[in-house]
């Protein structure tokens, strides 16, 4: 069983960055999509930011260029660099991978963007 661990989050002032966390129980780069998701209350979850095996990436409308993801050299953690964060970005944060047809997603790491 692959175990994801996301760790990160935490309390963070309008304009403020974090960077999130997530380590595989099994090297990242044998996935062939790795990506962060994001859950704020009372909506639905949607993604943030995937990044394939080969290193492609792609963002959703909302990040407008402040949010980057990555990978270490080594493969074994994914990132997600979080910069001018507002409180339209408190949520919770997920990492997910897919290996073969099975998508495997981590517990959850709390952002919250408050004053």
């Amino acid at each position: 069983q692959v175990q994801l661990v996301e760790s990160g989050g935490g309390l963070v002032q309008p304009g403020g960055s974090l960077r999130l966390s997530c380590t595989a129980s099994r090297n990242i780069f044998s996935f062939k999509m790795m990506a962060w998701y994001r859950q704020a209350p009372g909506k639905e979850r949607e993604l943030v930011a995937r990044i394939t095996a080969g290193g492609s990436t792609d963002y959703a409308d909302f990040v407008m260029g402040r949010f980057s993801i990555s990978r270490d050299k080594v493969g074994s953690t994914l990132y997600l660099q979080m910069n001018s964060l507002t409180s339209d970005d408190t949520a919770v944060y997920y990492c997910a991978g897919a290996l073969g047809v099975t998508d495997f997603w981590g517990q959850g790491t709390q952002v919250t963007v408050s004053s």
